[in-house]
C-alpha cells in the first residue's frame, strides 16, 4: 500500500459521521515563496506582480458534494506558520525554484499527520522525485485530477499519483474563487486565462516538456468570466495568447464590446499580422510581454526560436508602439552562441528600440527541457540545487565565457538599462502608457540595483554539486 493510501486510510473515519455523511473538509492550498518574492520590500507599497490563478482555480474545483472550507496562502505576499495550519489536507503548487521549500513544508506538515498533495510544473516534470516528499502527486493539469483526488481522500482510497487525462478539455469549468486570494499587496489583482500551453518548442522552455498539448477555453466562457469579475483592466496569464490565430481573432473580437483594457503574453508574430494587431488594439490591448530572447540569429536558432529570426526587433517594437501598446521585452543570456559582446548588443537594441520594460534572465536548464537534456549529456550542469533555478544564477558551464562573466555581465545589463538616464531616454522615445510605464521602470530600477537582495545565496555562482 502506498504511503498516501496508508496515511489517508488512517484519518478517513474522522471525515464521516455515523451515518456516513462527510463533515466539512478543511483544505489549505499553498504557493511557496520563491527567491524573487522572498523579500517584499521596494519603493511601492504593493508588490509588482500579478495575482496567480492556480490556487483559486483549485479552490473552485472542490466537488460540490464535499462540504469544505478552503484557505489560500501565497508566501509571495504573506507569511505562513506551519505549526498553526489546521487542515485535513494541504495542497502545495511547486515550480522548480520553489521545490526545496515545498519539500521542506511537506515534511513538516506530514510529521504533524497532515496529508500533503504536491502539484505544479516541477512535480509534473519530476514526479518520481516529488513522490518521495508527499502523500500524493498530481501530474499535469488538475481540472479532472483534483476533484477525483478529493473524492478518493474522503473515501479513504487516496492514490500515490494522479495523472492528467489525455482527453482533458477546459470546458464548463467554474470560475476561479478569486475572492480567496488576498490581493491587497499586489498591483494587478484581476487576472484571467483563456488558453494553456504553446505551439512552439523552444529549447529552454518547460511548457513543451510539461504540457505538450495546447488547450483552449471556449471564448464564451472567457467573456463570461470577464463580465462576472466586473474588472475594467485585466491581465491574461496565457503563455502565448496567439498560439491559435483564429481563436485569438475570435477572442479579441468578443472583447471589443466589453470596453476593457488588457495585457498579456504573446510572440513577435503578432507584429507580422496587421489585422490581428489592429484587432488586439481595438479589443483593449495596452501591454504585451514578448520573449525576444536574443539579438543574435545563431542564439535564436540554437534555442529553437526560429520564428523570431529574420525579423527586425526595432520594427516589431515600432509597429506595436504605433498602436499605443507598451512592451515588456524579455531576453536571456548564456546560450552557446552568446559572447561577451552579446550583453552590450542587447542593451543597445533595448535602448534604440525604446523598449518600455526590459527584463533579463540567465539561461536556465529546467529539468525536462531540451536545454537540460543537452547540457546534462555534455556534463555541463554544475548543480541541481533547485533553489538556484531562478533565472538569475548560473547553474551550468557557459561555452564562450566563464560563469562569473555571465553572472556579472547580466547584472551590468540590468543596471545599465535602469539608470535614470536610460529610463528617461527609453520612455521619452516610446511615450506609451506612461502612467504605468514610469512607476514600473522605477520599481524595476530598485530591483535591478538589488539583485543580491532579491535572489538567494548573495547572488553568487552556483557551486558544482
Amino acid at each position: 500500500m502506498s504511503i498516501g493510501s496508508s496515511r489517508v486510510c488512517s484519518v478517513e473515519p474522522a471525515l464521516r459521521d455515523l451515518n456516513g455523511s462527510v463533515r466539512k473538509l478543511q483544505i489549505t492550498l499553498v504557493s511557496p515563496r520563491g527567491p524573487l518574492y522572498r523579500h517584499r520590500g521596494g519603493i511601492w507599497k504593493q508588490t509588482m506582480r500579478y495575482a496567480p490563478l492556480t490556487l483559486t482555480t483549485l479552490a473552485s474545483l472542490v466537488p460540490p458534494e464535499i462540504p469544505s472550507d478552503v484557505r489560500i496562502v501565497d508566501e509571495g505576499v504573506g507569511e505562513i506558520e506551519l505549526d498553526r495550519i489546521d487542515a485535513d489536507i494541504v495542497g502545495i503548487s511547486a515550480i522548480t525554484g520553489t521545490a526545496p521549500r515545498s519539500y521542506e513544508m511537506s515534511a513538516h506538515l506530514r510529521k504533524r499527520g497532515i496529508p500533503v498533495v504536491l502539484g505544479g510544473v516541477h512535480p509534473t516534470l519530476l514526479p518520481e522525485e516529488a513522490m518521495q516528499h508527499a502523500d500524493t502527486v498530481v501530474v499535469g493539469y488538475a481540472e479532472e485530477s483534483w476533484p477525483r483526488l478529493l473524492r478518493d481522500f474522503v473515501d479513504g482510497k487516496l492514490q500515490a499519483r494522479y495523472d492528467q487525462s489525455p482527453t482533458l478539455k477546459l470546458t464548463n469549468l467554474p470560475f476561479p474563487q478569486r475572492q480567496l486570494f488576498d490581493s491587497r499587496l499586489i498591483n494587478v489583482a484581476e487576472t484571467i486565462e483563456a488558453t494553456r500551453g504553446c505551439i512552439h518548442q523552444c529549447d529552454f522552455c518547460v511548457v513543451p516538456a510539461a504540457w505538450p498539448r495546447p488547450l483552449q477555453k471556449p471564448v464564451a466562457d472567457v467573456i463570461a468570466d470577464v463580465k462576472q469579475m466586473g474588472a475594467r483592466r485585466v491581465v491574461f496569464l496565457d503563455l502565448n495568447l496567439i498560439s491559435d490565430i483564429p481563436y485569438a481573432r475570435e477572442l479579441f473580437t468578443a472583447l471589443i464590446p466589453l470596453h476593457i483594457k488588457w495585457g498579456g503574453l504573446t510572440t513577435v508574430n503578432i507584429a507580422r499580422d496587421d489585422e490581428l494587431l489592429d484587432l488586439a488594439t481595438r479589443s483593449g490591448c495596452r501591454g504585451l510581454l514578448i520573449g525576444f530572447e536574443s539579438a543574435d540569429q545563431a542564439s535564436l536558432s540554437e534555442a529553437n526560436k526560429r520564428f523570431n529570426m529574420r525579423l527586425s526587433y526595432r520594427d516589431v517594437v515600432r509597429r506595436i508602439h504605433e498602436r499605443g501598446i507598451a512592451i515588456m521585452g524579455c531576453f536571456v543570456f548564456g546560450l552557446d552562441s552568446d559572447t561577451l559582446r552579446s550583453f552590450e548588443e542587447t542593451v543597445t537594441l533595448v535602448m534604440e528600440s525604446k523598449m518600455d520594460l526590459p527584463r533579463y534572465a540567465i539561461a536556465t536548464p529546467f529539468p525536462g527541457t531540451g536545454l537540460y537534456k543537452r547540457l546534462k549529456t555534455e556534463g555541463r550542469i554544475t548543480t541541481e540545487d533547485w533553489t538556484l533555478y531562478d533565472g538569475q544564477h548560473v547553474v551550468f558551464e557557459p561555452k564562450n565565457m566563464t560563469a562569473d562573466e555571465l553572472l556579472r555581465n547580466t547584472g551590468w545589463a540590468w543596471k545599465q538599462t535602469y539608470r535614470y538616464a536610460s529610463i528617461g531616454k527609453r520612455l521619452a522615445g516610446s511615450r506609451t502608457q506612461l502612467p504605468v510605464s514610469i512607476p514600473a521602470n522605477l520599481g524595476y530600477r530598485f530591483y535591478a540595483n538589488r539583485l543580491d537582495r532579491f535572489y538567494t545565496c548573495d547572488w553568487q555562482l552556483a557551486p558544482r554539486a
